[in-house]
């Protein structure tokens, strides 16, 4: 893996490092450790791009990976721009639709039930939380739901633009970030952070990065920090906002599609009967075809194609 990130960043790409936006999470922490084991360390940039809704636990866990890799690192606080351009205002409208009285001092999420107690269609619904503490889950409706990602993904996308503002001035590529469960079943903002010059980690299912961590000596606290979405106002995990099941099983479940296995032998290997394993084969398959959309590149006239 050294190798080829070496070959695409000095090779194929031409650029004279790397940058990489840290968040304190396994993922952008593997992909900076194996940059710098790579590159050199002083060919990788870590981006630091907190928010008003991030935890600071991703910042000070950045921190310690940035210091341990022995890496420079800039930080960029996103907010002022995320409210000049009113993705705070917006999610705050859209979710006033269905809780009237959410306004300061309210944390939010999104959530799914587990895929596993789902009977149908698994549909995400609010939890929100008011400034005493009090917490209520509601469904939405469908233009709620769309505008509240819609504000939300934001986030990504600004973050990415500074990725490569700073990747521009430095003649630098953009390192991405997701691991192949996320790209495959569509975690992930289009032109967001679905957006990258290379994605060192995009091959390795989550348990297969969490290994790599340990042998590339990313810091113990970090490796055993729970995946989540730093994105919300409430403390959320990838499972409650999009998987649904915890990120081993997940693997488990689409190793066993992509190497053509029945749901009877995953089941085994999971410790599930092979009726929930066929229930995690059709959401795997949904998102999916969710995920074409995201992955697509733009279309083209069909003269384009004719030479």
């Amino acid at each position: 893996m050294v190798e080829i990130v070496r070959e695409q960043v000095f090779g194929t790409l031409r650029r004279r490092g790397v940058v990489v936006g840290l968040s304190g999470g396994i993922d952008s922490s593997v992909v900076a450790a194996l940059c710098a084991r790579a590159l050199g360390k002083d060919k990788v940039l870590g981006l630091f791009m907190p928010e008003h809704h991030s935890s600071g636990d991703s910042l000070r866990l950045g921190r310690v990976v940035a210091a341990q890799l022995g890496i420079d690192t800039i930080l960029e606080d996103i907010a002022p721009p995320l409210e000049a351009i009113g993705a705070y205002r917006r999610q705050i409208e859209a979710i006033q639709t269905v809780v009237p009285q959410y306004g300061d001092g309210w944390k939010c999420k999104l959530v799914l039930a587990s895929v596993l107690e789902s009977n149908g269609l698994n549909i995400t619904r609010l939890t929100v939380e008011d400034p005493q503490g009090k917490t209520d889950t509601v469904r939405l409706s469908p233009a709620a739901y769309l505008q509240i990602v819609a504000a939300t993904n934001y986030k990504q996308r600004l973050r990415k633009m500074t990725e490569y503002y700073h990747a521009d001035r430095l003649n630098y590529a953009v390192a991405g970030t997701p691991n192949r469960l996320e790209y495959d079943q569509g975690f992930f903002v289009k032109q967001g952070d679905g957006t990258a010059d290379l994605m060192p980690i995009v091959h390795l299912y989550k348990t297969q990065v969490y290994q790599l961590a340990e042998y590339l000596g990313v810091d113990e606290e970090i490796r055993r920090r729970p995946p989540t979405t730093d994105t919300f106002s409430m403390a959320q995990s990838q499972e409650e906002f999009y998987f649904a099941l915890p990120y081993h099983l997940m693997d488990l479940c689409l190793y066993g599609v992509n190497h053509g296995l029945s749901a009877e032998e995953v089941a085994a290997a999971a410790d599930l009967t092979a009726v929930q394993v066929q229930k995690v084969f059709k959401d795997i398959d949904s998102k999916r075809r969710a995920a074409r959309y995201l992955h697509a590149r733009p279309l083209l006239p069909a003269s384009m194609d004719e030479g």
